[in-house]
């Protein structure tokens, strides 16, 4: 549904309540036209926090005159009075509250254009179709889906007489006009109700006597409608017109009331358990009996307390409902111009008015031409579902908590979340996160869902050092005990029988014989008696000693070793480049990886490069570092095998000999031609002749165009962006590279490549070497040697040269009957369906894997998961590193849509769509992914939600931030490159994804925007963040942005001079350099607390984030405002808002 384009639903975005006010809402007055209403202005001293709260009646009606009547006690089943995040966008803005707080399930509304004077209404209305008339709108909320016990009763008839519009319109048309009152504040209902996002107009009932209302002014307003109370889990009610004509089922939907629901034929769904509808209770009398609605099955989900506002829930927040469209009406104000992505039109103001010319006006009746307005009213994002709520609200309700993993299926924290692990027999969060922690019973249930069904897999992530490392089991020569048919590894899951003599697998079943020496009595529970003694038996994730069988031709593997190629070209050494590595290398080399106790059995080996190759020999016995060129590059070989690799303790002083002399010897050369291709090859012929596995480190600037293997021509052209042909320049020129990948691979040989281009060098090519054998790609375009780019390239190579890894590694994914793996994303090689083979395996990579159904799932059992990893650890030594994990399944889809992580799915989203641009134009791939998305959200709107009206948004719970993130990886460049984006660029950044992990690609697509002026310097605590939107920057603050690539420290024009000197030693915003990329140390607690964040932030991420001053209205911001993802961007993408509009109009044509 797109705001600026479709007239005819109300606008969900309105104004919050000010915190600690408790507001109500006023009926209205009128004819057959409703009347809109804005924006609340201030509050009435009468109205405080400590007001009645609402009866649970399903209307109210306005005093005519006089003082109103007193509310009934009694009814606060409710909560209400919570605040919602984020200032409300009124005149004089008050104080934004913390971020940590609920929201308040506030009424909101766009308002229409109108005069702002006051103007005589008709006569108040005599019936309750005369109230309904005036109600109108699309309710914004989330929607937990779990049905409560709380749903109203239903009734079999529609109102004898409405003011619907005429049949072939839609259903809201009605206009409004602000209200003289704050409209009502809701509290938010953790469990019974799905909220809604928009509907048609709701049906009031007559209300019940002793109902409160507010003192009203001279005029009074309709009601704003609010969500609905009612869940149940079933298929929705027969399609209702979502073009034109009454709808078939409407209901009043009033704060603090169980709204009265009518008839809705449902369709029985094989996925559906709701609980019967509960009665109301009237003000002054008892409950009314319950009345079921057809097509409610299965017994009711266990109460849930509502009888005090609920606390804080993870991933929850309570949002309040939006009402989104426009009056109808003729346009006013000047000529739009065309905005976002999805064709919205948009007038200069930042408001939406009525539809424009040209557009069509779906169904609303013709109106006469309103009087101009004075100005227009923004939408109001505080009330759509924000990122920064939920994250809050987890932190609040798990942070520093122990996650227990003995409980299956739970899902973990969020990724924003400290947390520890007590690993108790399922692999921690660090290691493995998936998109669904109930799985779908069926393959026609997971496709009915279009929820993928996927983990994110970081076998040797770095645990927190409470927490690991992991124990090594050692079985001696007989090996790790496995299944005989499957060949799964012994785990807690395996069960043992006929006394322990006898082991089933729990992922085939197979019965196989327990080894003698492994043999162990069982207690009274069927568990071995040495069961918490045995790591493999009692936790999620361990390691086995590998014997030889696992080893390449049943020998036990050489260390590794690590070759240094560097690009000694005209441009590499121009740059300073050269210079930079070698001295870099001459101090690193002392920090290569080991284990702990352990010397460093590493071998180091030296390479340089232009044209041709010059190897080094660095044998100890040598007083000088001799020099070997090959300049036959099309047939290459190794000219040594003795003093090629050696170890650095050995040889120091000959290798750093040899780091001093190599820019000298090349700082004259006018070589500007350079080779690639036979560069992997010499390395990996020099592991070859040394039988190992190893790593490659080059350090390359250019294009390579000289004759050799593997030859490149520049074919970057902008003219095929956006077209058929783009998917071309995301694949490799020639075939050389992957054929030279495999043969790495089967090797052992990984490769780390750091680019330094000053145009462009093909990433796309260069890197798929790097990208198939588990290997990173680094990019510093323009580097300088005294210029920016230093300090984060000797970061990076400090962190990838010391960062623990495996090598020649295998993963193989099994799991339980039911389901199993099928597809694979990340930087690895595959030569069957099965096997992931690695040559490098670091602690920063992560392996997607997606499943799908071959059989049916049982809830009982569930499913089980188990990572193997084979690799060879840095000293040398094979072995097998073990992840479990096991989910629940379910047969309801609500329970599905009920244990989904949002993070984790936007991480598989993300490198899905990046692949899929191989193969398929970028459009086709946003497409898509939109498509999937309203797939999923339509799923759970049509089976799980309560049967409401066809214009309202229902958002399940656990994914009420997939719009907002999705939108932020539509917006990348990588999918929609803006005009100033580089094909090497794009190409970077889609290599890059493809092994993030989930923290790291949420803070890259939602980035990190704290307030800096906010911080306190006593405490530890950070500031909250704010959205990532322009709106939440403030003239006199700082913030700091990360995410996981840079960080930007935004200055505002008007920040105050003792923060300017606390920070930058000025006293005024002129004089802030904003070519610094570094802050100054300086001696107070301001700048003390602000570096040890920045360095808190950069140990948090793989890479080293550069960081960049940006001051307010100067050449760095629009940068700075790329990342900015809530609003519209420069290339094109759509803003929060309106992708979430585009989203709901999705939605209602899947369900139409």
């Amino acid at each position: 549904m797109n705001v600026n384009q479709q007239p005819h639903i109300a606008t969900p975005y309105g104004q919050p309540p000010l915190q600690g006010y408790q507001v109500y809402g006023q009926p209205g007055y009128g004819g057959p036209h409703a009347t809109p209403y804005g924006p609340y202005n201030g509050h009435n001293a009468a109205y405080q926090q400590d007001a009645p709260p609402q009866p649970p009646g399903p209307g109210r009606v306005p005093p005519s005159s006089g003082t109103p009547p007193v509310s009934a006690p009694g009814y606060d089943q409710y909560p209400q009075g919570e605040v919602q995040n984020g200032p409300a966008l009124i005149a004089s803005q008050p104080p934004r509250p913390p971020a940590s707080q609920a929201y308040a399930q506030v009424p909101v509304t766009l308002p229409a254009t109108q005069p702002l004077y006051h103007q005589q209404y008709q006569a108040p209305p005599t019936s309750t179709q005369q109230v309904t008339n005036q109600m109108a709108g699309m309710q914004i909320g989330t929607a937990p889906s779990q049905a409560g016990p709380y749903a109203p009763p239903t009734s079999s008839h529609l109102p004898s007489s409405t003011a619907f519009p005429t049949p072939g319109n839609p259903s809201y048309t009605s206009q409004a006009v602000p209200p003289s009152q704050p409209p009502p504040n809701v509290g938010v209902q953790q469990g019974p109700h799905p909220p809604t996002y928009g509907g048609p107009p709701h049906v009031p009932q007559q209300p019940f006597p002793g109902s409160a209302l507010p003192p009203v002014s001279q005029q009074s307003f309709p009601t704003a409608p609010t969500p609905s109370t009612q869940a149940s889990l079933g298929a929705p009610p027969l399609p209702q017109p979502y073009g034109g004509g009454p709808p078939v089922s409407a209901h009043s939907q009033f704060p603090g009331s169980l709204p009265p629901h009518q008839a809705a034929v449902s369709q029985p769904s094989p996925y559906r358990s709701a609980p019967p509808p509960t009665g109301f209770t009237p003000s002054g009398g008892a409950p009314a009996p319950a009345r079921p609605t057809p097509g409610m099955h299965g017994p009711p989900f266990p109460p849930q307390s509502v009888s005090a506002p609920p606390g804080p829930q993870p991933n929850h927040i309570g949002a309040p409902p939006m009402q989104l469209g426009v009056p109808a009406g003729p346009p006013t104000g000047p000529l739009p111009q065309q905005n976002g992505a999805f064709g919205q039109m948009r007038g200069p103001q930042p408001g939406y008015g009525a539809p424009y010319p040209g557009q069509p006006n779906f169904g609303s009746q013709p109106q006469a031409p309103a009087p101009a307005p004075p100005a227009q009213k923004r939408l109001d994002p505080n009330s759509i579902p924000s990122p920064i709520q939920v994250i809050e609200d987890d932190k609040a309700s798990k942070s520093g908590e122990v996650f227990m993993t003995g409980v299956r299926g739970q899902a973990p924290p969020l990724v924003t979340t400290p947390f520890q692990v007590k690993d108790q027999g399922n692999a921690s969060p660090h290691f493995i996160r998936c998109t669904a922690y109930n799985m779908p019973c069926t393959s026609d249930m997971a496709k009915q869902s279009q929820v993928p069904l996927a983990a994110i897999i970081k076998p040797l992530a770095t645990l927190p050092e409470n927490e690991g490392p992991l124990p090594i089991v050692d079985h001696g020569e007989s090996g790790p005990i496995r299944c005989n048919r499957c060949k799964a590894y012994m785990c807690p899951y395996m069960q043992f029988i006929e006394g322990g003599r006898r082991f089933q697998c729990a992922f085939c079943s197979c019965v196989t014989e327990v080894p003698p020496h492994y043999f162990q009595h069982l207690d009274h529970t069927g568990k071995r008696v040495d069961c918490y003694e045995r790591p493999e038996l009692s936790l999620g994730s361990y390691e086995f000693l590998a014997t030889v069988e696992y080893c390449k031709n049943n020998q036990l593997p050489q260390p590794p070793a690590f070759i240094f190629l560097i690009d000694v070209s005209y441009n590499a050494v121009r740059s300073g480049m050269v210079a930079v590595v070698c001295e870099e290398l001459r101090t690193l080399l002392d920090t290569l990886p080991s284990e702990p106790g352990t010397d460093c059995p590493i071998r180091v080996g030296f390479v340089t490069y232009n044209k041709v190759l010059h190897f080094y020999n660095v044998k100890s016995s040598l007083a000088q570092p001799q020099m070997l060129v090959v300049s036959d590059v099309a047939d290459m070989f190794v000219p040594l095998l003795d003093g090629f690799l050696v170890t650095v303790g050995e040889s120091r002083t000959v290798i750093n000999s040899l780091l001093q002399q190599i820019p000298e010897m090349f700082a004259d050369t006018r070589e500007t031609e350079t080779v690639f291709g036979p560069v992997i090859q010499a390395g990996l012929e020099a592991l070859k002749a040394a039988d190992c596995a190893g790593r490659l480190f080059i350090f390359h600037s250019t294009l390579p165009i000289a004759e050799a293997p593997g030859k490149l021509k520049n074919r970057e052209d902008k003219k095929l962006v956006g077209t058929d042909k783009e998917k071309s320049l995301f694949q490799p020129q020639v075939s050389f590279y992957g054929n030279l990948a495999k043969e790495c691979v089967a090797q052992g040989c990984c490769v780390d490549l750091f680019l330094f281009p000053n145009q462009y060098v093909d990433v796309t090519t260069l890197g798929a070497v790097p990208c198939s054998t588990g290997g990173s790609v680094y990019k510093y375009a323009h580097f300088q040697q005294a210029q920016t780019d230093r300090d984060r390239f000797l970061n990076d190579l400090r962190r990838d040269v010391k960062k623990q890894m495996g090598f020649d590694a295998i993963m193989r994914v099994r799991t339980s009957t039911g389901i199993r793996a099928t597809d694979f994303f990340g930087s690895f090689y595959m030569s069957n369906t099965t096997d992931v083979e690695l040559a490098g395996l670091d602690c920063d990579k992560t392996i997607t894997v997606e499943f799908r159904h071959d059989d049916k799932l049982c809830e009982d059992t569930g499913a089980l998961l188990q990572c193997a990893v084979l690799y060879t650890s840095c000293r040398g030594q094979r072995r097998l590193r073990i992840h479990n994990l096991a989910v629940n399944c379910c047969s309801q889809l609500a329970e599905l849509y009920r244990h989904c992580e949002t993070d984790a799915l936007v991480n598989f989203f993300a490198k899905y769509a990046y692949r899929s641009v191989l193969s398929s134009p970028t459009k086709t791939v946003r497409d898509s992914l939109v498509n999937q998305c309203a797939q999923i959200l339509a799923c759970y709107r049509k089976n799980c939600a309560s049967p409401s009206s066809a214009g309202q948004l229902i958002l399940p719970e656990c994914m009420k931030l997939l719009p907002v993130y999705l939108n932020c990886v539509l917006k990348s460049e990588v999918l929609q490159p803006g005009g100033d984006a580089s094909l090497d660029d794009r190409a970077y950044l889609r290599q890059l994804v493809s092994c993030m992990d989930v923290a790291e690609s949420h803070a890259f697509f939602y980035p990190r925007l704290l307030p800096l002026h906010k911080l306190d310097v006593e405490g530890r605590a950070l500031p909250t963040a704010v959205r990532d939107s322009e709106e939440r920057l403030s003239r006199d603050g700082l913030y700091l942005l990360e995410n996981g690539l840079s960080l930007f420290l935004w200055v505002g024009v008007a920040a105050p001079p003792d923060l300017l000197r606390s920070v930058f030693d000025v006293s005024a915003f002129s004089e802030i350099n904003p070519n610094m990329t570094s802050l100054p140390t300086l001696d107070n607690p301001f700048s003390k607390r602000l570096h040890e964040i920045i360095e808190m932030f950069r140990e948090q991420r793989s890479r080293y984030m550069k960081l960049m001053v940006v001051k307010q209205e100067d050449r760095l911001e629009p940068l700075f405002k790329h990342f900015l993802v809530e609003d519209k961007s420069s290339n094109g993408g759509a803003s929060y808002v309106d992708f979430l509009c585009h989203m709901h109009k999705e939605i209602r044509q899947l369900l139409s």
